[in-house]
């Protein structure tokens, strides 16, 4: 039961029959200290904040459904439209999955992958500032490191709900000096570029929100993110592919993708990011639809 005075948005959406659930609660649950996300085998519970506000979203699936809750403290500030928008989008059901599977299940490399992996879509991120933050602390280091340090990078801004920490939004990051995230592990260029998007969001110059909201072209995105000293091709296109949903984001720097590629094409070492660059261009617009099978596939 909700406490007086915290408003709940909600909403029930249908789920395609084939929908792949546990990738979902997989990328959410990469996190093993459970600091800001409680998975369980029918949803999970996530700390974020939300307008400003700690908030704790609850997603369950159930018959074929998904129920979905967002807790936040103060009063409400949206309508019930957006939050229905806002949750179709985070479990990627506005991902162009039957298109890509249909422009492509024939394809004498590829369709063997699609065939085998129905509906396989892209895990998102709860807002885009959470991506690209996740996306600069990523880089250059494996995925066990870039999970210990999210953790950190968690803990050092102290936004809390109850029994979950809430990953932070640019307000709560700007409120800390660069020292104290060095301090939890950052490099001094990592601190600075999360600084400085945060800086942009809060002086308008990098409106993640709005572009989210109104389906921003990915080329003027990821001009505007390469300007930013600190962040290169790879956590752009992770953004895109991550925080926007964007379906033709080149990953062709990602090991995973590159691995994925090599065994997809018998090579006996893994392709330069140049080839398969050159290689997943002949994929447009699904790029990043095809990056998800190769993931898979690695």
């Amino acid at each position: 039961m909700t406490p007086p005075g915290q408003p709940v948005a909600e909403c029930t959406l249908p789920l395609p029959a084939t929908y792949r659930r546990n990738d979902l609660l997989a990328f959410h649950a990469r996190d093993p200290q459970r600091l800001a996300e409680h998975v369980h085998a029918h949803g999970l519970d996530k700390g974020l904040m939300w307008q400003g506000r700690p908030a704790r979203l609850s997603l369950r699936f159930e018959d074929g459904v998904a129920r979905l809750q967002r807790h936040v403290d103060g009063p409400a500030m949206e309508i019930q439209a957006d939050f229905h928008s806002w949750a179709s989008r985070l479990l990627g059901l506005d991902q162009p999955v039957a298109a890509f599977e249909a422009a492509l299940s024939t394809h004498p490399q590829l369709g063997p992958l699609i065939r085998a992996c129905p509906d396989l879509r892209i895990p998102q991120a709860a807002t885009p500032f959470e991506a690209l933050a996740w996306a600069i602390i990523g880089q250059q280091i494996s995925l066990a490191a870039a999970i210990t340090l999210r953790s950190r990078f968690i803990e050092a801004c102290g936004c809390r709900r109850g029994d979950l920490a809430c990953f932070p939004d640019a307000d709560a990051v700007l409120a800390l000096s660069a020292t104290r995230f060095t301090d939890a592990g950052l490099s001094r260029s990592k601190a600075a570029a999360i600084l400085a998007v945060a800086g942009g969001v809060r002086d308008g110059s990098l409106p993640l929100d709005d572009w989210w909201n109104h389906r921003a072209p990915a080329g003027m995105i990821r001009e505007s993110l390469l300007a930013i000293r600190g962040i290169g091709p790879w956590t752009t296109d992770y953004t895109l592919l991550r925080g926007f949903g964007h379906a033709d984001a080149s990953l062709h720097g990602d090991v995973a993708v590159r691995r994925g590629l090599q065994t997809l094409l018998g090579l006996a070492e893994k392709p330069s990011a140049v080839d398969t660059a050159a290689w997943l261009e002949a994929f447009s617009p699904w790029r990043t639809l095809v990056a998800a099978h190769l993931w898979h596939l690695g």
